[in-house]
């Protein structure tokens, strides 16, 4: 909290995302109902697209994400994780201070998300999205470029 105020959603969302390694524009971001909308387009890439999809192909796919272009080939899903769960975490730290796996699942279901089985598995096997005291938080985005065989 700086200055003794409370954060917005955004403010939240954004902090989350950056100490991820990960941008969070405010024209794609601006408030809850717009990361919804934008995890809802991205769910949607995967359907057509499948799970190995990179961002360059989302956003090939999809209209209002060219702001992300900037992480090119790095898989998508890794995104998604990233947004996922700092959206429950803006939520809950917005509204009630909850950042649990299953915080994040009943956010996502309030707000009418349904991700695909292996989304579930990438929040567990990534504890660091959701905890901001994680040992390996600032890591994510280094190691979801190695996995994709690209270099930030």
């Amino acid at each position: 909290m700086a200055n003794g105020k409370q954060k917005d959603f955004y403010g939240y969302f954004k902090e989350n995302m950056e100490a991820l390694g990960l941008d969070a524009p405010i024209s794609l971001y601006r408030g809850q109902a717009e990361v919804a909308s934008k995890i809802a387009t991205i769910l949607a890439a995967f359907k057509t697209l499948g799970r190995e999809v990179t961002i360059a192909e989302l956003v090939g796919a999809t209209t209002g994400l060219e702001k992300l272009l900037v992480y090119g080939a790095l898989r998508a899903s890794w995104y998604a994780g990233a947004v996922i769960g700092s959206f429950a975490v803006a939520a809950g730290r917005y509204a009630a201070n909850g950042t649990s796996i299953s915080d994040v699942m009943m956010e996502i279901r309030r707000n009418g998300i349904i991700p695909p089985h292996w989304l579930y598995m990438h929040l567990a096997r990534h504890p660091e999205i959701l905890d901001k005291k994680h040992s390996s938080r600032f890591a994510y985005v280094s190691r979801a470029f190695r996995q994709s065989g690209t270099r930030q």
